[in-house]
């Protein structure tokens, strides 16, 4: 039996992205597959009820601490219970600790859209993924993509690297929030609007297509202002930004969307690829980065730089029942590749290993 430390702080932030849903899922699938280990769970707030499945053999610790966390609070307490192995699901591994470690590095794209960042922020990123790939024992990937960027910017082995896909948890689909631009046919994009995301080149794709046809749907987006958001994303005719959307919202904008419209420039990993399949969404994604490997060969793909090729996209999508249908089908088929228990159970399987030399 395995003493095992999780950094769960990720898992009490209420507006999610990316990030936060991992590791609230993962930890939550540990815990579900789990039958020998003792989970130390390590939480910055108090965490509500529920958060996860009961179980003899996970013990909540919160350890409340105003600034840099990781590497003081946290690290404190794994220099004072000396566990097996630690696990941190977020990239930043604590400066000094005792234990054996894993990690999960999501994705650089830091490096590859420097400028997509705040330069303490880019910085601190470098310096932290760089240190974590270095100190742990195991290194989890969400994507072969990310993998190779391990050994690309910081010459990691790939014999340390182990590509785990995440998965989503099926989505609900209740009642479209009352809004005006849900009472027509949309085209949707989900995410944070930020340029990684390739929100400029959606909306001029959008503009130009809405010039050639009659009655055209309507573009919504859907998530928070990033960094360098641009307020002209969201001038034109038929664009409507909703802000952040919660959870229980998203499986209702999936399912009565005309497709997903998701060029990204870089993704570690894209969840809403997935989450959009599962609801029986169309997919337009990107060749670029994980966004191929998630989307297989259910989804329409553009070059994300190619405005013309994205206008195209939309035209097939619109214009196409039958191929909308068989990327309804597909996207099924391709949904049903991805388990959080498959996950869980590749982790743990990782853990023990590194645990026990």
């Amino acid at each position: 039996m395995l003493r095992i430390a999780i950094d769960a702080s990720k898992t009490t932030i209420a507006k999610t992205t990316g990030t936060e849903y991992y590791a609230r899922a993962l930890i939550q699938a540990l815990i579900t597959i789990n039958t020998e280990h003792e989970l130390h769970l390590y939480f910055r707030d108090e965490p509500p009820v529920g958060l996860f499945p009961p179980s003899p053999l996970v013990h909540y610790h919160i350890i409340p601490f105003r600034r840099i966390w990781t590497h003081i609070r946290f690290a404190w307490e794994l220099w004072r219970s000396r566990p097996d192995v630690t696990f941190v699901p977020a990239h930043t591994l604590p400066f000094f600790f005792p234990s054996r470690a894993v990690v999960t590095v999501h994705d650089l794209g830091y490096k590859h859209f420097p400028q997509a960042h705040p330069s303490k922020g880019r910085l601190y990123l470098d310096m932290t993924t760089r240190y974590s790939a270095w100190r742990a024992g195991h290194i989890l990937a969400d994507s072969q993509a990310t993998a190779d960027d391990l050994t690309r910017f910081y010459g990691t082995s790939s014999h340390k690297i182990s590509v785990v896909y995440p998965a989503t948890e099926s989505l609900s689909i209740g009642t479209l929030p009352d809004h005006p631009a849900l009472r027509e046919p949309y085209f949707l994009f989900i995410g944070t609007l930020q340029p990684r995301k390739n929100i400029a080149r959606i909306v001029e794709a959008y503009r130009q297509f809405r010039l050639t046809v009659k009655n055209p749907p309507n573009l919504v987006l859907a998530g928070a202002k990033g960094w360098l958001f641009d307020q002209s994303w969201l001038i034109g005719e038929g664009i409507y930004w909703l802000g952040y959307i919660d959870e229980a919202d998203k499986g209702a904008l999936y399912a009565h969307a005309l497709a997903l419209v998701f060029p990204s420039l870089y993704e570690g990993f894209g969840f809403p690829i997935l989450e959009a399949m599962g609801c029986g969404t169309p997919v337009i994604t990107s060749t670029t980065s994980s966004c191929p490997e998630v989307a297989g060969d259910a989804a329409l793909v553009v070059n994300p730089e190619n405005i013309d090729e994205l206008v195209m996209a939309l035209h097939r999508i619109h214009d196409d029942e039958p191929f909308r249908e068989i990327l309804r089908q597909k996207g099924h088929m391709q949904y049903r590749q991805f388990s959080w228990e498959a996950a869980a159970r590749q982790v743990l399987t990782i853990l023990e290993m590194v645990g026990a030399t």
